[in-house]
């Protein structure tokens, strides 16, 4: 199965100069705790979590109408194409401890798929699911060094 059968679609984004307080009212809005970070050309440059804001502003005491997603988005951020096997999306999520991936064509996102994208589609096997969940949420000695 390929990841395009599988990821949503509608992609919500923010810019790295959107401030933290109107990046977490958009993701209030939308229901969601991750969005990607895209230049004006939706080119990829970068995630912002719910927790990064927690971790990486509000408990560093920054001011979040005036701090920008660029101060405490990942940038280091790993992703993977429509027309990828859902097996890539299983190993990127275990190897890299991660629940989301965006999924970009050429350099622009179009779609998010999520550890939840996984475990709603009925033909992939709750078993890979659940090693994929496990991979992610069990700290192996390769990503505690």
């Amino acid at each position: 199965m390929k990841v395009k059968d599988c990821m949503c679609n509608d992609v919500c984004y923010c810019l790295p100069d959107t401030t933290i307080s109107d990046c977490a009212k958009l993701m209030n809005s939308k229901h969601i705790g991750y969005l990607p970070v895209c230049d004006t050309n939706q080119k990829l440059v970068g995630v912002v979590t719910d927790r990064d804001i927690a971790l990486r502003c509000i408990a560093c005491d920054k001011d979040s109408k005036s701090t920008k997603v660029r101060d405490i988005m990942s940038s280091n951020v790993y992703s993977c194409t429509p027309e990828d096997e859902m097996k890539t999306v299983e190993d990127k999520m275990s190897e890299y401890q991660i629940r989301r991936l965006p999924i970009v064509d050429g350099n622009k996102v179009v779609g998010i798929i999520s550890i939840g994208d996984l475990a709603k589609n009925e033909k992939i096997e709750p078993e890979c699911v659940g090693n994929t969940f496990g991979n992610i949420c069990w700290s192996n000695t390769k990503n505690a060094e």
